[in-house]
């Protein structure tokens, strides 16, 4: 069958790959020799983020450095579907990249296997316990650590609850254990976990849930474990940066007609990407920095930044645009209002609680991000990024809302940012009637929380502001920052 010039029915593999006459400009890849690559990596959760982001970032420096040990294992989490699209292609897949003027489309190759943990999880122990495997990483996003209100493993949660008891495991970090008690068991060989989700010194929280994991388990399966972990694993920080919106059947027809191949695992990308992670590994790595990453002693300041204003600005935008009926992110930030709130948000709410990092221009920056958001090639839509709220807003937003209540200050475009959700959660519709999806792992519990409020803003407020596992113990107590998150709900919902 062709369609417009392209034989719909030769898909993305090496063989047909290897037919095609590349052209001189339009796509490019694989820039490694999938065929010879080993695997040294395995990688939970080998969603459209870590295909566009360390996937890419790895093969670009397997391929400066001539190494053939750096190719993946990926494990998907909750689907077959990744493994269904991915391994009839050879792992092959593209990346289109959307510039607000250009596309440009790249054929990835450093995915070497495909593995689903709910139908093998045996497979996923067995890469982790794998000598050549230096590395896991992780991209399961913030949900995905099935933290408790106190920030540890939450072993009251009923999959962490089964893990422990010995099932195969299928949470991140039961894997990761369960994984490193048979790798301990086998060859001992020291091992890399490195966390790549949105979560503050998310290094260090990673360690923590792994402890607390090893903690829950009978004395007979946890002796001497906790204590080989410290001694051969690191578990560095990360900050990672790059946009993909969720692909679309054009983004799927505009691979194949620049490609001339089908691609059932294209994805789409921004073309700005950043990685910034801490040097501390336990084994070889590769040479990340070769592809452009940033390798430091301090990742605390870079992913402030990036939390605080981009990822908070993004979480603004998509309230509040989603409330006012815009479909993406890039048509909010057309509308004035909504452009000078992020403005505002990072210029005198996030500045002033920032360590900015030797070499960061910050004003660039703030450019750099209101840029990045307004190309309307991505449609990253509101909605998207609007999920699983009860996870976001404490990393996000709540620690620039701490810092500046603790400094006198009560931080207006914070908690507006806080207000739009309230009233996302509450009404769970726009201005012009059409639903708004509660996909948040919180959404029975929020909709009992607002079940009372009737409307009224100052019910809706205090109902969500006691939502411990959300706002803590000490941001229902302060009378200005309530007083604020009422004022802002009374006006959405007014308007």
């Amino acid at each position: 069958m062709v369609s417009d010039g392209v034989d719909v029915g030769q898909r993305l593999r090496l063989d047909t790959l290897a037919r095609l006459t590349r052209p001189g400009q339009g796509w490019t890849g694989p820039d490694v020799d999938p065929r010879a690559l080993r695997v040294g990596v395995a990688h939970l959760g080998i969603g459209a983020f870590h295909r566009a982001h360390q996937a890419v970032f790895t093969e670009l420096a397997a391929a400066a450095t001539g190494r053939d040990d750096w190719g993946i294992a990926g494990v998907t989490q909750r689907s077959a579907s990744v493994r269904e699209q991915l391994m009839p292609q050879d792992g092959l897949y593209s990346v289109l990249e959307r510039g607000a003027d250009q596309v440009s489309l790249r054929v990835v190759g450093s995915v070497r296997e495909v593995l689903f943990a709910g139908a093998d999880p045996a497979a996923v122990l067995d890469r982790i316990a794998d000598p050549a495997v230096r590395l896991v990483t992780l991209t399961v996003t913030e949900k995905g650590y099935r933290r408790g209100g106190a920030g540890g493993l939450d072993r009251s949660d009923p999959e962490v609850a089964a893990d422990l008891a010995g099932r195969p495991p299928r949470t991140a970090v039961g894997q990761l254990v369960r994984g490193l008690q048979r790798r301990r068991s086998q060859s001992g060989a020291p091992i890399t976990v490195l966390s790549c989700d949105n979560l503050s010194d998310n290094g260090q929280v990673l360690r923590a849930l792994v402890h607390d994991f090893v903690d829950a388990l009978p004395s007979s399966e946890a002796t001497g474990l906790a204590d080989w972990i410290a001694a051969s694993t690191r578990f560095p920080s990360s900050m990672v940066d790059r946009i993909v919106p969720a692909t679309t059947d054009k983004d799927r027809t505009d691979a194949r007609r620049i490609l001339g191949l089908e691609d059932r695992g294209v994805i789409v990308a921004e073309p700005f990407s950043q990685w910034v992670i801490e040097d501390d590994f336990a084994a070889d790595r590769p040479a990340w920095e070769r592809a452009g990453a940033v390798l430091t002693a301090d990742v605390a300041g870079w992913e402030a930044v990036k939390l605080r204003l981009l990822n908070a600005s993004h979480s603004l935008l998509a309230y509040l645009g989603a409330l006012s009926g815009y479909d993406t992110i890039a048509a909010a930030l057309t509308d004035d209002r909504l452009a000078g709130a992020v403005e505002a948000l990072m210029v005198e709410d996030v500045t002033p609680t920032l360590r900015v990092p030797d070499g960061l221009d910050l004003a660039d920056y703030r450019r750099q991000v209101l840029t990045r958001f307004a190309n309307p090639a991505l449609r990253h839509r509101t909605v998207q990024v609007a999920m699983d709220g009860s996870q976001k807003l404490p990393v996000r937003v709540l620690g620039t809302v701490r810092d500046r209540l603790s400094a006198g200050a009560v931080p207006r475009h914070a908690a507006l940012t806080v207000a739009a959700w309230m009233v996302y959660v509450a009404q769970g519709r726009d201005r012009r009637g059409r639903e708004l999806p509660l996909d948040d792992p919180m959404a029975d519990r929020l909709r009992a929380a607002v079940a009372g409020a009737d409307g009224a803003p100052q019910r809706l407020v205090d109902s969500l502001l006691r939502v411990p596992e959300i706002f803590g113990a000490d941001l229902p107590e302060h009378e200005e920052f309530r007083a604020a998150l009422v004022d802002h709900v009374a006006r959405l919902m007014s308007g």
